[in-house]
């Protein structure tokens, strides 16, 4: 399989310019800074991957830039002096954001046409602004495609897109992926690569019961719900149904089987076979375990799941650098971060 080469072991900067934890100018200028991406590339880190929302540096559907599109151009530059390449992941397009159904961030970008066409300006946008840095940065079309039920129109999408971004930036790679929230079982149902700079490109949260426990935000999960790592993969799944969770990524290789790297080796083939096949690059653009769970059993689970990117070549970045109850630099790390490092 070929290797996504500079883009292997990386962070994700959410809450900055996607997700906002502020929306004032003081957080734009405080949030991330130099120092940030200084620190970032003195952890031996290659990449980051920065999630952008289409309202933050657009207006009127795209057609007008903001001046806060600046922060991208200011992330570029800090990432450029220290050394690290950078995802343009867009997180949130007119018409749709995973995870909601209301019809200015829901589910209709899908079907209608004026929507789609926002969304070919932003990227129209991004690549004449940023395709000169094709030697560093990378495009990520849009994050977590979370209906199951539109690969095809999706995938009309991926390479209208993919072929307005090549009249302006022909040599930057772009990454793309799948239906149900990204999930690593999705990318067979990706079309062929369009052309050989097409990275696929997955998330990977699972078990989620683990991964997510005690999260506010997901249904059902009671916020003070807890459960260890590792344990066999039936109670997981036995646990995500009395929740009433759905476990998008599993890959259920047997109730008794504990899970371990294996289980992540066997999760990922069918990604990994795939990217074989049309002969391109693989990619998690997020993985992580929220500061809910027990420290040690966070650390095995990134363990486990690194040996397997790190067998394949799957390059990766880890959700987050801080906040959103998974940063990396806040406090529920502080005993394990060193390891944490060394295990990304």
């Amino acid at each position: 399989m070929r290797i996504f080469e500079g883009y292997q072991k990386g962070v994700n900067l959410g809450g900055w310019l996607s997700q906002l934890i502020g929306t004032d100018e003081v957080h734009f200028n405080t949030f991330i800074t130099e120092s940030d991406i200084e620190r970032i590339a003195s952890w031996g880190l290659d990449h980051v991957r920065l999630p952008v929302d289409c309202d933050v540096v657009t207006a009127d559907m795209g057609r007008t830039v903001l001046p806060r599109m600046d922060y991208i151009d200011k992330c570029i530059e800090w990432c450029g002096k220290h050394g690290l390449n950078l995802v343009l992941d867009l997180h949130k397009t007119y018409g749709y954001m995973f995870g909601t159904n209301d019809r200015d961030f829901g589910t209709n970008f899908f079907h209608d046409e004026e929507l789609q066409a926002a969304f070919l300006r932003i990227w129209e946008t991004f690549a004449t602004r940023y395709g000169k840095y094709a030697d560093r940065v990378a495009f990520e079309l849009l994050n977590e495609v979370d209906v199951p039920d539109v690969v095809s129109e999706w995938n009309g999408i991926i390479r209208k897109t993919i072929e307005k971004i090549r009249t302006i930036a022909p040599d930057s790679w772009i990454l793309v992926g799948g239906c149900r929230y990204n999930a690593v079982v999705s990318v067979p149902e990706l079309d062929k690569p369009y052309d050989d700079k097409i990275v696929y490109n997955f998330h990977c949260y699972e078990p989620l019961v683990f991964t997510h426990q005690a999260a506010y935000w997901v249904r059902n999960m009671p916020q003070d719900y807890q459960i260890a790592y590792p344990l066999p993969v039936g109670a997981y799944i036995r646990a995500g149904e009395e929740l009433g969770m759905w476990q998008a990524g599993d890959a259920k290789p047997g109730d008794e089987q504990l899970v371990s790297a294996d289980y992540f080796d066997q999760m990922f083939r069918v990604a990994v076979e795939t990217a074989e096949k049309n002969n391109a690059p693989l990619y998690c653009g997020e993985y992580g375990v929220i500061d809910k769970a027990p420290t040690p059993d966070t650390l095995r689970w990134l363990q486990d799941i690194n040996a397997v990117f790190t067998k394949y070549g799957i390059g990766r970045a880890i959700w987050t650098y801080k906040v959103h109850n998974f940063g990396l630099i806040d406090a529920h790390y502080d005993a394990i971060r060193d390891e944490m490092i060394k295990a990304l």
